[in-house]
């Protein structure tokens, strides 16, 4: 079977991609410990381009000496120590013929590890539900973080705003806003984790309002024709279960805000991309495309060609992003093309860490590096 419609290229914002496959951002924990590009990073991130996907978002990066780290060995892009590092990385990447997003992430009271403060900030008080994520070296429950003042909030807003300018200086295509999964700005969005009674919180638009003071200030700082992408998502690294509580209306007032704030993408992350995203109905990728007149990617679960290949058919989205499988098999646009076979995503590389460290190991073993 072919699957001609995954490698078509496309415009994503202002980038034309050679194909409408990208590599999701996944956290790799295999920076230097001052937050600088380790020396595994650049070849594992340019076999992605040699392997033919038409873009790479980054894992992601911190964005400020505060409160933003969430990983030990997680990479930043804080200052220009850190991003000269990135340069290389990203022009290797670039000459393998494949764009390169930085993804910016501020963790927020997801925090497992900070080498500027032994303290974390969220919305408000309350304790992340779930557990430390152990193969990135985390232990035991979240703690309980303090509340963000207004000026944490602005040095956070900052934080993102700089590093997006740095990233571009660094010669990266674009970035994407972390605005997924548990961490900061998802924490603002979601109900239980704001229980703020100030401007940043109450309803579904007012707790869109860090996104979209983020959006606006990365957008002033790297100008109109730098891609911004933002990352949004329902499950959560520590709550998988988590649905909006308005469900399409919630989703209406948050796509169309950060359209609304200078968004040239919507990347949505769930853990089945197909499946509906309330009880019944559309995917929260199709809610995405038919809410904004944005291009979307759609992330989770779409290893499999013909199920990627069926959401872009049915307009559910623009682009696919691949997580695992893209792990064990960075060359799956070439394999798929070539309808050969691909092995299935196996977490022993994730044992004892999810670093790549562990996963040249794990290959070694295999002799498939």
């Amino acid at each position: 079977m072919t699957y001609s419609q995954l490698f078509e290229s496309a415009k994503l914002g202002k980038l034309e991609l050679r194909n409408r496959t990208l590599v999701a951002p996944m956290t790799r924990v295999s920076a230097s410990a001052s937050g600088c590009v380790g020396p595994l990073m650049q070849p594992y991130y340019e076999r992605f381009g040699k392997g033919g996907f038409g873009a790479i978002i980054t894992e992601g990066v911190y964005t400020d000496q505060h409160f933003s780290q969430g990983y030990e060995f997680q990479p930043g892009i804080t200052d220009k120590t850190q991003a000269a590092n990135w340069t290389e990385l990203i022009k290797g990447v670039k000459a393998a013929g494949a764009k390169i997003i930085m993804q910016l992430m501020h963790a927020g009271a997801l925090s497992q590890f900070n080498r500027f403060s032994n303290e974390t900030r969220g919305p408000s008080p309350v304790q992340p539900k779930g557990q430390q994520m152990e193969f990135y070296r985390g232990s035991g429950m979240y703690p309980t973080p303090s509340e963000m003042t207004v000026s944490e909030i602005k040095t956070a807003i900052c934080g993102f705003a700089d590093s997006a300018k740095r990233a571009q200086e660094a010669g990266a295509d674009g970035v994407e806003i972390h605005s997924a999964n548990g961490y900061l700005l998802d924490q603002f969005l979601t109900d239980y984790a704001n229980q703020r009674g100030d401007q940043y919180g109450q309803g579904i638009f007012e707790r869109t309002r860090l996104t979209r003071e983020v959006l606006e200030a990365v957008r002033d700082a790297v100008g109109g024709d730098f891609t911004v992408g933002v990352r949004l998502s329902q499950s959560k690294v520590n709550d998988f279960e988590h649905k909006w509580a308005g469900q399409r209306d919630d989703a209406k007032v948050i796509f169309e805000a950060v359209e609304a704030s200078g968004a040239d993408y919507i990347h949505t992350t769930e853990f089945a991309a197909q499946a509906s995203a309330f009880q019944h109905g559309a995917s929260l990728a199709a809610h995405a495309k038919n809410l904004t007149g944005l291009p979307v990617i759609a992330n989770g679960g779409l290893g499999d060609p013909a199920i990627a290949q069926k959401m872009i058919l049915q307009d559910e989205c623009d682009f696919v992003a691949i997580g695992k499988d893209a792990l064990v098999t960075q060359n799956w646009p070439v394999k798929v093309q070539k309808n050969e076979a691909r092995r299935p995503f196996d977490f022993e590389m994730f044992t004892p860490l999810a670093d790549l460290e562990t996963a040249n190991a794990y290959f070694s073993a295999r002799a498939e590096i």
